[in-house]
């Protein structure tokens, strides 16, 4: 369990906003989706999207917000993020286009996970540049299944 005792900073300042791009670019950024009712909470137990356990308890002079970075060291850093994850899940029909998405998405650096035979992408953007950048896997063989919540 990781215990978070206050609110670092966050993403947008200048102390920041460097290492998290960084980290987030090797893929050691967990986020922390908080439902907005429950932004004003002091105390939260939640996990990451990567599953790390987060106990968070801060003071009554702070609070969360979007982007609040909760832990950072320089391997790892813990950032929260509003609501639920949006997500974009994919199904190749083949193994051929199985192996291209596999490659675009890493080649993209795509924060994704798989289920149930698909390969499901956490949206950091516009869903819309998302499925620009899949174009010619799209019409080569590459399903979107859905993108709704998760």
């Amino acid at each position: 369990m990781l215990r978070i005792e206050s609110v670092l900073g966050n993403v947008r300042d200048a102390p920041f906003a460097d290492v998290v791009h960084r980290l987030a670019h090797e893929g050691a950024v967990e986020y922390l989706f908080i439902e907005e009712a429950d932004m004003g909470r002091h105390r939260i137990r939640l996990d990451t999207d990567r599953g790390t356990d987060c106990a968070v308890s801060l003071s009554r002079d702070e609070s969360l917000e979007d982007g609040a970075v909760l832990f950072l060291d320089q391997s790892r850093a813990v950032v929260v993020r509003v609501g639920a994850p949006r997500i974009l899940r994919l199904r190749a029909a083949s193994v051929d286009g199985a192996l291209r998405l596999g490659w675009h998405a890493g080649n993209l650096h795509w924060r994704v996970r798989f289920e149930e035979g698909a390969l499901v992408v956490l949206l950091d953007g516009p869903r819309a540049d998302y499925l620009a950048r899949l174009g010619a896997l799209i019409e080569g063989g590459v399903d979107v299944i859905d993108d709704h919540h998760h």
